[in-house]
């Protein structure tokens, strides 16, 4: 007696092809890879962005800030290492407040972004993407939890929307603070160490 495999069925690979040429289904495919391209596309503007928070933060030149940025190899190393460097930096309790506000929108974006492009994805025998597994783990009270499923319903895709949306606000919001954050570290760098510094 063979042993039974643990592997999910083969897809049937030609019928899913020959599905998919079909006008409806390509052009759903379409937009959902659309709209991931869209949501990578905006979250990758605002991620580079924290290279002028280092450049600002650390006082050093655009070439040094992206030699940090690109030796810190995550997002979210580049986002705490913004917010460390506020925290003693800033004087300014808005500013700080203001600051905190913005990464916290950005790590938002971030986890969609993560969920779409960090996914196995389902595809129907009509070529439709149905749904995604999430590709990590995550703990919980009763144990692990492996490849979460959600579906690519109407809901998700005007989540998806939506979040491209405030990514684009996002960009704007981090190009207007980033010069008021400037003036203020000139400011403070003009009135010399804080007692204790």
């Amino acid at each position: 007696m063979s042993p039974t495999s643990q592997l999910p069925p083969t897809p049937d690979f030609d019928a899913i092809e020959t599905a998919a040429r079909d006008a409806a289904a390509t052009a759903a495919r379409g937009d959902v890879f659309t709209l991931i391209g869209q949501m990578s596309y905006s979250w990758s503007n605002n991620e580079s962005l924290l290279v002028y928070f280092i450049m600002l933060l650390l006082r050093c030149d655009r070439a040094s800030a992206l030699i940090v940025f690109g030796t810190l190899n995550t997002s979210r190393a580049r986002v705490d290492l913004v917010q460390r460097l506020a925290r003693v930096k800033l004087a300014d309790r808005a500013l700080s407040g203001e600051l905190k506000r913005l990464m916290a929108r950005f790590e938002s974006g971030t986890r969609l972004r993560n969920d779409l492009l960090h996914a196995m994805f389902t595809v129907n025998e009509a070529g439709e993407i149905t749904q995604t597994h999430a590709m990590r783990l995550e703990e919980r009270a009763k144990g692990l939890r492996f490849g979460a499923a959600k579906p690519m319903d109407g809901a998700r895709i005007e989540a998806i929307r939506h979040e491209i949306q405030a990514m684009n606000e996002l960009n704007r919001d981090l190009w207007r603070f980033l010069p008021g954050l400037e003036a203020h570290l000139r400011t403070v760098e003009a009135r010399g160490p804080r007692p204790g510094a």
